[in-house]
């Protein structure tokens, strides 16, 4: 990737490049072997953490409906177990839980779509199967056709329940609206290193120590979700005596992963549980082929730790990356922080904090895959031009942000004159201001609470590598939802809170980067509306320059009247602060370098 400017060009500089991935912990792909452990289980170092992407995905930034409580999901539990051979177990199917969410939980229909799609959107598929019901839902010529498909679709039951009785992660409390903070507790004493400050407190999706503690607290809660419909009774005393299958050890395994200390391979938790050195702590019984719960919850809560690859790990002992300065008399230096040195490509983070009247540029293995946090950028044009994960903005002010493609949530919050550019599965906001997004999105937006002047655009740009980017991710042209965005916050269903861009104020964006590639327009072009005010401007700039012509100038008037354009346009480029990402681009005087430690 290139940088051009100054008459010149120069390599942009790969932060993390001298930090290419090793393997680390990695994702296992055979049995555990025999001799890991060996005879003392005292000295197995069995190491289970709760995994961030539930958390920081599959849990939306807004309080649950009432009916996710504990009380109707174990009806939902029962209820399931007893119409197995109608969609509803191991496998729930959209009709059954949309019969579940609309007729008994009282919920809205696109709700309940909304809350089943997150999930599904969070199973391990190919972007190739991504790609192919996108093409499905594009064919369809109605809502009733997109139904009919949307019928064909199951997700695992049991852990469908887990993603549902999470989503209390972001549940407002009376208590903790009133004091401000969480009843103190020896968990969240642990102070977040300063890139994620006091906002953690407040969202909680990428607080891995909230995702602990959360497990935690609710873990028996959990467990007694996963109990067969016997083992449910009136006395939650008699909860500790039951036993759990071997299927719902598989589907906690969806909230819960781990390693030995000799093997320095990631495994699911079932495969743990049910490995044999380990069945006398994990409570596993050959003969029924369940689990003491009192057993499994014990040795639960003993192996329990700190995520190696979270937030709070990346922070501390991940690579602290710095970029050089690049706009003279910036006086805050960027703060960046990568785990891709031990952590797995599943398991990638990148934190970047007080990028400060600077234009950064990045694409690189670094971010391929990569969950991204971006926090209190100022006055910044950033380009991280790489497929990633998911992407968090937040505390952002009067910065642009230009994205490759999304594979999972892209959310902002408390951000003030934003612009984000990204193809993305899924675009969710709160609490911001007067920020626009140019998007090419399968899924409606969603507008979350707290939100004054949201303005949505389409997709208007594109870099070489954009195209082959997308189908890495499983993302389509089509369907495109931008302009359908989804109001959830229930306490307010204003859509004066969000407007379309009117055409005439509509402008293409160069992305001012040499990369290879083979992606040479927009993808899937522009919407009618759009591209005719585009056509419309570039007619009058041809009607224009052919009145210039005529006019036969001397050389002299020549000269005065490119002056004088040259002079409006540097007075608009000052105006409208675009100057200070023109400035930025050009090359740093020689021996100037980004840093990389």
């Amino acid at each position: 990737m290139k940088q051009q400017g100054g008459g010149g060009e120069k390599e942009l500089v790969d932060v993390a490049s001298s930090h290419r991935e090793d393997p680390g912990l990695r994702y296992a792909k055979k049995p555990l072997p025999t001799d890991v452990l060996g005879d003392n289980m005292g000295e197995s170092g069995v190491l289970l953490w709760v995994k961030a992407e539930p958390f920081l995905v599959g849990a939306l930034q807004v309080p649950p409906p009432s009916k996710f409580s504990l009380h109707y999901l174990r009806k939902i539990s029962t209820y399931v177990r007893t119409r197995a051979t109608e969609g509803a177990y191991p496998r729930l199917s959209w009709s059954t839980w949309r019969h579940i969410a609309c007729g008994k939980l009282q919920l809205a229909k696109d709700l309940a779509w909304l809350y089943f799609e997150v999930f599904d959107s969070l199973v391990v598929k190919t972007p190739e199967e991504r790609l192919e019901w996108s093409e499905i839902v594009s064919s369809c010529m109605s809502e009733d056709e997109i139904e009919k498909q949307r019928n064909q679709l199951s997700v695992d039951t049991l852990q469908f329940l887990l993603f549902l009785y999470i989503q209390q992660l972001n549940k407002v409390s009376l208590r903790t609206s009133l004091i401000g903070e969480e009843w103190p507790s020896h968990r969240n004493r642990s102070q977040s290193p300063d890139l994620t400050e006091k906002s953690s407190c407040h969202r909680k999706n990428w607080n891995d120590y909230s995702h602990q503690a959360f497990v935690c607290d609710h873990l028996s809660n959990l467990l007694e979700l996963l109990l067969d419909p016997e083992q449910l009774t009136a006395s939650s005393h008699s909860i500790r005596s039951s036993l759990v299958s071997r299927e719902a050890v598989m589907a906690l395994s969806f909230l819960i992963e781990g390693t030995v200390r000799k093997a320095k391979k990631i495994y699911p938790l079932h495969e743990l549980a049910l490995w044999q050195p380990l069945h006398a702590e994990s409570g596993f019984s050959k003969s029924s082929k369940t689990f003491a719960v009192y057993k499994l919850e014990a040795w639960l809560r003993t192996c329990l730790t700190d995520n190696p690859f979270g937030t709070s790990a990346c922070l501390k002992a991940g690579k602290k990356l710095a970029w050089a300065h690049q706009v003279e008399g910036a006086t805050k230096r960027a703060k960046v922080a990568c785990n891709t040195h031990v952590a797995p490509r599943t398991h990638r983070m990148v934190v970047m904090s007080q990028v400060y009247k600077q234009t950064l540029a990045k694409s690189s293995d670094t971010l391929v895959g990569a969950h991204v946090k971006i926090h209190r950028c100022n006055e910044s044009f950033i380009y991280l031009l790489s497929p990633l994960r998911s992407v968090t903005i937040e505390k952002c002010r009067n910065s642009t942000f230009v994205l490759g493609p999304v594979q999972t949530a892209l959310h902002l919050h408390s951000c003030d004159n934003v612009k984000v550019i990204a193809v993305c599965h899924r675009l969710s906001v709160s609490s911001t201001t007067g920020c626009t997004f140019h998007i090419l999105t399968p899924t409606c937006p969603l507008i979350l609470s707290g939100n004054q002047t949201v303005t949505f655009a389409p997709f208007h740009t594109y870099y070489p590598m954009l195209e082959d980017h997308m189908a890495r991710t499983g993302l389509a042209t089509v369907p495109n939802y931008w302009d359908n965005p989804m109001i959830v916050c229930r306490e307010n269903r204003d859509t004066t809170v969000f407007q379309l861009l009117p055409p005439c104020e509509f402008y293409v964006f160069i992305i001012p980067f040499e990369m290879e590639g083979d992606t040479v327009e927009i993808p899937g072009g522009l919407p009618p509306a759009y591209q005719k005010a585009l056509d419309e401007r570039e007619q009058k700039i041809q009607i224009w320059q052919q009145t210039v012509k005529e006019a036969r100038l001397t050389k002299d008037q020549r000269k005065q009247f490119q002056v004088l354009v040259e002079n409006k346009f540097y007075e608009w480029l000052i105006n409208t602060g675009h100057h200070q990402q023109l400035d930025s681009l050009v090359p740093p005087a020689a021996g100037s370098k980004q840093a990389a430690g």
